[in-house]
């Protein structure tokens, strides 16, 4: 059985906003990347997921449970950080840790100093002291503090600097390792591509695609660039009927888009010309992503 299931989720708030017959499972120990740009619906569904929404149609379950239902024991149990954080005023870290400590039955603190280390958190000063990076890092400390085996993070890294997005990542990744099962939603490329074992993609509230990111990459077409010791040869080879990406009279350049099954028969072919380069161009999660969308659409954070 799933850990987090997502079946068939509806929430219409009007004009194509909302989310839109969503199906999403995750299994114990899976590190699930929900990728989109802001206002896709990511954070609409975590809500649903927390039970801080109740669906239209459809629902949502953690462990089995229906979100709505069981939404304050889901609450108190699972590792939630969400996207947009918000701080009680005139406290200090200190105290909202103890306050949560408190409300999650937490007595061995052993584990937040840990992360408190790990996280290079200093927790004494006032909140409303605190830089947006830094109220960020007590979010994700207390998202963890009791170590729950199921996390839920919604743009988790938003605010943090490229070393403390490294630690993160790093941190998700031993996290994965101890078996722990993790959603995370973002629009970072490199973020979702370095940590999860499969991802969604949604885009205006509907998933377009769902893939093992290494499978895919393996069995993704490649892009090569060829750079031709004449013109002569350039426009030779240009002619010919491949898929070109790109072609480049003045650097006499050329890229091909090519199937792995035409591989064999492009380096034959190649072996007529005279090349003085020839570089293959990885694929790239970014480049999977941007072909469901249409460069005349304007995507805020999408990095």
């Amino acid at each position: 059985m799933a850990v987090i299931e997502v079946n068939n989720l509806t929430k219409d708030y009007g004009h194509g906003r909302g989310v839109f017959n969503v199906s999403v499972q995750v299994e114990k120990g899976e590190c699930f990347g929900f990728l989109g740009p802001n206002g896709a619906g990511k954070s609409t569904t975590i809500r649903h997921l927390m039970g801080f929404s109740k669906p239209q149609s459809g629902d949502t379950k953690i462990m089995g449970m229906d979100s709505t239902k069981h939404s304050a024991m889901l609450q108190n149990t699972v590792g939630y950080l969400p996207g947009e954080i918000a701080f009680p005023a005139g406290m200090t870290g200190v105290q909202f840790l103890k306050m949560m400590q408190k409300m999650r039955g937490v007595t061995d603190t052993s584990y937040l100093e840990k992360l408190l280390q790990r996280f290079e958190l200093d927790p004494n000063m006032p909140l409303k002291q605190m830089s947006l990076g830094t109220r960020r890092k007590l979010a994700v400390v207390t998202a963890f503090m009791h170590d729950p085996d199921i996390l839920i993070l919604d743009e988790p890294t938003s605010g943090l600097d490229p070393i403390m997005q490294e630690i993160f990542i790093e941190y998700i990744l031993e996290e994965k390792k101890r078996g722990k099962t993790i959603f995370l939603s973002s629009h970072i490329f490199h973020e979702v591509d370095a940590a999860c074992d499969r991802i969604a993609i949604i885009r205006d509230g509907v998933i377009v695609s769902e893939f093992n990111p290494k499978i895919l990459k393996k069995e993704s077409d490649k892009i090569y660039r060829v750079t031709f010791e004449d013109k002569s040869q350039w426009k030779e080879f240009t002619s010919r009927p491949y898929q070109f990406v790109s072609v480049n009279e003045e650097k006499l350049r050329a890229r091909v888009q090519l199937k792995n099954s035409e591989m064999n028969a492009f380096i034959t072919d190649l072996a007529s010309f005279h090349i003085t380069d020839f570089t293959e161009f990885p694929f790239t999660l970014e480049d999977y992503f941007m072909q469901f969308y249409k460069e005349d659409k304007i995507f805020e954070g999408v990095k």
